[in-house]
């Protein structure tokens, strides 16, 4: 039986893969409407550190799901897919084909799948695991995560302290592991038939020269004065979802401690190229991905292919 969904396209990729202008030369050779998977491009006055297209880019192609948000407000995966599900329907109706691109693979995963009925976030809860964390490191909570629930344990990065304290929460609050409140979640199916396409250089050296080189141009464009002035605000704190970000926290952390810009620089980076491990990581394991190489000698045409092949 025929396949009858609407059509949309997932591209996904690493930081610095050149997801953006992919997108946007999609946009201007096929008409479809950008949706940005991004959890720092939600955030007003994140620009520089969010790598968030320019306002000459935006002109040119604009992006849904950005500056969104307050810095000062949190904004889940659950938020993101309503709001996500809602401007693929406004894009549908109008006849067009809505494309997501970022590289929040939490986000992605979460659109497609659905979100399961966890309990919402419990501050005393959260700080207690916080002050674990300080106290005896990530690598304990990997190991009570483990201990409690083997297969998301398995799942989450040991160095990804965000997903591993809400795993805990979550079991703390309710008394139910993630691994089970997934299972009782009722599967349905994706709204739009999707072609995943995965951006990324295939010479891996290639990547982490690019970041290096992006986090010189933010320096270079201001990112520590855009930081000083979000740290300015009395209502923001490392707390909160958006200061997390990556570049973000560490330039936070420059500004706190006053350390040479050298260090900052060599922090970041390598925060940064670990954060692009993790991205690849999802995407290795991401259901029928059409892998491009974004070194190739024409991307823009493989990707072309790609849609073409899929009915989009």
């Amino acid at each position: 039986m025929p396949d009858t969904r609407p059509p949309a396209i997932l591209l996904l990729g690493p930081t610095a893969a050149g997801k953006t202008d992919l997108a946007i030369a999609l946009h201007e050779r096929l008409g479809v409407e950008l949706i940005s998977v991004d959890s720092a491009m939600v955030y007003r006055g994140m620009d520089i550190g969010s790598a968030k297209p320019s306002p000459e880019e935006l002109a040119r192609a604009p992006h849904r799901l950005i500056d969104i948000r307050d810095p000062a407000e949190p904004y889940s995966a659950a938020d993101f897919r309503e709001d996500a599900l809602g401007e693929m329907r406004r894009i549908t109706a109008a006849g067009r084909v809505p494309l997501l691109v970022g590289g929040t693979m939490m986000y992605a995963k979460r659109l497609l799948e659905g979100v399961a009925n966890l309990p919402a976030s419990d501050p005393a809860v959260r700080a207690e695991l916080e002050a674990l964390a300080r106290r005896r490191g990530i690598a304990a909570l990997h190991d009570e995560l483990r201990g409690i629930d083997p297969a998301s344990a398995a799942r989450i990065h040991p160095n990804d302290p965000q997903r591993l304290m809400r795993a805990l929460e979550v079991h703390r609050i309710s008394g139910q592991t993630l691994s089970e409140l997934w299972q009782a979640q009722r599967t349905e199916t994706f709204p739009w038939q999707v072609v995943s396409i995965g951006l990324t250089p295939f010479d891996r050296r290639v990547l982490h020269g690019r970041i290096a080189e992006r986090f010189d141009a933010m320096l270079a464009a201001g990112l520590v004065e855009e930081v000083a002035a979000l740290r300015a605000r009395r209502d923001l704190h490392l707390g909160l979802p958006s200061m997390k970000s990556v570049g973000y926290r560490q330039v936070w952390e420059y500004l706190d401690d006053e350390e040479d810009l050298a260090g900052l620089r060599e922090r970041t980076v390598i925060a940064t190229r670990q954060l692009a491990k993790r991205q690849l990581t999802w995407m290795r394991s991401w259901p029928e991905l059409r892998w491009v190489d974004a070194l190739g000698p024409d991307p823009l045409g493989q990707v072309l292919k790609l849609v073409r092949e899929s009915g989009c």
